[in-house]
């Protein structure tokens, strides 16, 4: 008998990941395509469904149990992606349907970082946790949140977006239209942001200022393992903010720990030591030193197309 076999996609804001997984949670096969660079969804579904009907037919549509799709502001309930701001359209795009009548398999959506977090549970980190927080730090700050061992979806679907939480009061704008957003400072867009403000603002003395205009968050980190003192203090400012707000998630579902990933969360104790430091000094005194901070058990790229795939079993 053919092992059953599920479709999990990532859609991310450059690009679309997307793999062939079994049981045991092991992708056979995988490949991505741009996100980008479309004029239109219906281009976008256009490259997607030749990408994706020759990967289907090699093992065989009638062996794949369904397709699970990870996307930002993807909605559980309704299988719509809803104003996602990191996604190059803008509006409501029905995406479980879509692909559904595409592909002729059943086709669920969630939100990108649930969907790791849902990844994470069954093969990672958090293999055996019911109350964990999993928190993405990539182009933007994505969440998943997992309270008595389901993942908390809320009335609407969009329960649990952390990056989404004011946490500077008339902060900077961010990409959703409001000011303050965690999103807007603790993500790999947002360390750039706070750099490039110093660097114009600040005669400091860095290795940075030559890479003005071209800076990202891995240069940062690089400047950081080398020790220069300007790239350690924007680690420390964003550690700050991620470690405040963050003690005020534990105060709302007390987790056993919270699980990192993403290109950021790679900086790893650089980021993550100061971030446990912030939390435990700005944490109520019941939660303090039961939460560990823990980085992803799974591969970056394959956290989400497991996840997504989790959703079609």
């Amino acid at each position: 008998m053919t092992q059953p076999l599920a479709l999990g996609i990532d859609i991310g804001g450059t690009n679309t990941s997307f793999g062939i997984v079994n049981r045991r949670g092991e992708i056979v096969s995988k490949g991505s395509m741009s996100t980008t660079g479309h004029a239109t969804t219906h281009d976008y579904f256009t490259a997607m469904k030749q990408v994706l009907t020759p990967f289907i037919a090699e093992f065989g549509r009638e062996n794949i149990n369904g397709i699970g799709i990870g996307a930002p502001n993807g909605n559980f309930f309704t299988g719509e992606i809803v104003f996602a701001p990191n996604l190059p359209w803008r509006g409501v795009i029905p995406i479980a349907k879509t692909v559904s009548e595409m592909f002729g398999l059943k086709a669920t959506l969630t939100n990108d970082a649930n969907a790791a977090a849902i990844g994470e549970m069954m093969y990672g980190a958090a293999k055996g946790m019911k109350d964990f927080i999993l928190v993405t730090l990539g182009t933007g700050v994505g969440s998943g949140f997992v309270a008595n061992g389901q993942m908390i979806y809320g009335n609407d679907g969009f329960a649990g977006e952390l990056g989404h939480v004011i946490a500077v009061r008339d902060g900077r704008k961010c990409g959703c239209g409001r000011n303050g957003c965690l999103e807007a400072y603790a993500s790999a867009t947002g360390i750039v942001r706070t750099a490039n403000e110093w660097l114009d603002e600040r005669n400091t003395d860095t290795i940075l200022r030559a890479e003005i205009g071209k800076i990202t968050a891995k240069l940062i980190h690089e400047a950081a393992e080398k020790g220069d003192a300007f790239a350690l203090q924007l680690f420390d400012y964003t550690a700050k903010i991620l470690g405040q707000t963050l003690a005020d998630m534990v105060a709302i579902t007390s987790p056993e720990a919270i699980i990192f990933f993403g290109g950021l969360a790679q900086a790893g104790e650089l980021l993550l030591g100061p971030v446990h430091r912030y939390m435990e000094e700005n944490m109520l005194n019941i939660f303090q030193n039961k939460v560990a901070l823990l980085q992803s058990a799974l591969p970056d790229a394959d956290a989400a197309i497991l996840g997504a795939s989790a959703l079609a079993w």
